[in-house]
């Protein structure tokens, strides 16, 4: 495409990725749309709308300066930390959990913030440590607060799923960061040792179901595992090139628990098949895809931990969604990005969005131009 004659604001935006995700957006929207029995109210409008919005405010945050969001790491973690006390405080409970702040006119979920906002602040402390010293074992204790704090903030709420999102982006940029490997695998075979303490006394009654459910979902088909079953055999019934548009019977009467949220993908592959399936992922492979290459392609430590960060948590939030509703984990609700309804995940994706938008525009004389 041939720029110069467009205006600036616009010409420097990365339409290479912008227009994959509103065609997912706007596919999203056709599936909650069915979701809802034909009617745009109330989630299919309002779904698009959102990330209209959030798309402006992603590419706000792509014009802030380098040193800008530097300096900023800090403060901002440190609020999240403050508005995820506010929750214990004040927050009110929703579906079991205690997880959300009413600000008027918002309904803010502050523990979706910390999983953008943890990558940013480790990226920023291993931008100020010196390379020599991420070998050494002291170098842990800072990070161990930084994570130790919000992770047990959000457990407390109980939100298992965030947690780990959170832990997830915090140990891709320690290692990228280059923490020795044994240091990964001795944490990763503590894990596996602690999994029988930590399934009987740490989880609550109903996250013992869930991975029970997991591990054998047709012992309890009308129970705990009703919504896995439900879930696969709505994709499963989608076959090839699905039922059709608003044929979907799984959803339409009321089998699949969370059709518009969690389960969303399930709904969308009853009707639009395999083929659907295929749609989804290839927009979330061309999104990772150009993640990994600005994080690759930066000179900044700083900006090419966070690129990389942030990619890995758009990452685990789409892995994470679609294994859980094939059966291939337990459930946890993670919402399906572009796709599930719901404002506070849209916006936690869409500041990642415009955070690697922001690295990208740093490190090209050309700022926000996508490269293919």
């Amino acid at each position: 495409m041939n720029r110069k004659f467009l205006p600036r604001i616009i010409s420097q935006q990365p339409w290479g990725i912008i227009i994959p995700l509103f065609l997912l957006v706007c596919f999203g929207g056709a599936v909650l749309y069915s979701a809802a029995g034909g009617s745009l109210q109330p989630w299919a409008l309002m779904h698009v709308i959102r990330f209209l919005m959030f798309l402006a405010m992603a590419m706000v945050i792509a014009r802030m300066p380098r040193d800008f969001v530097r300096m900023m790491a800090l403060p901002a973690y440190i609020a999240m930390v403050l508005l995820l006390m506010a929750v214990e405080a004040m927050g009110f409970v929703g579906g079991g959990s205690q997880r959300w702040i009413n600000l008027g006119p918002l309904t803010l979920q502050p523990s979706e913030l910390m999983k953008p906002g943890i990558v940013i602040i480790l990226a920023r402390y291993y931008d100020m440590l010196p390379p020599a010293a991420t070998k050494e074992f002291s170098s842990l204790l800072v990070p161990g607060v930084l994570i130790g704090v919000p992770v047990g903030l959000v457990l407390m709420q109980p939100d298992l799923g965030t947690s780990l999102a959170i832990i997830f982006g915090a140990a891709i940029v320690m290692f990228l960061a280059g923490l020795p490997m044994v240091w990964f695998v001795s944490c990763g075979v503590a894990a596996l040792a602690a999994i029988p303490a930590a399934f009987f006394f740490a989880l609550h009654d109903y996250q013992q179901r869930r991975v029970l459910t997991f591990l054998d979902p047709e012992s309890d088909p009308l129970g705990a595992g009703y919504h896995i079953t439900q879930s696969k055999i709505a994709i499963g019934s989608g076959g090839l090139f699905g039922k059709g548009f608003g044929n979907g019977s799984q959803s339409h009467l009321n089998y699949l628990p969370e059709p518009h949220t969690d389960f969303v993908f399930a709904t969308m592959a009853e009707e639009w098949g395999m083929l659907g399936g295929f749609f989804v992922l290839l927009v979330f492979g061309l999104l990772l895809r150009w993640g990994l290459k600005v994080a690759n392609n930066s000179k900044d430590r700083f900006a090419r931990l966070m690129a990389a960060g942030l990619t890995a948590t758009i990452f685990f939030y789409a892995a994470v969604n679609l294994m859980m509703v094939m059966g291939l984990a337990p459930v946890v609700g993670i919402p399906l990005p572009f796709m599930s309804h719901g404002g506070s995940s849209m916006m936690t994706i869409m500041i990642c969005v415009g955070l690697i938008m922001a690295v990208e525009r740093w490190d090209t004389r050309e700022p926000g131009s996508f490269a293919s």
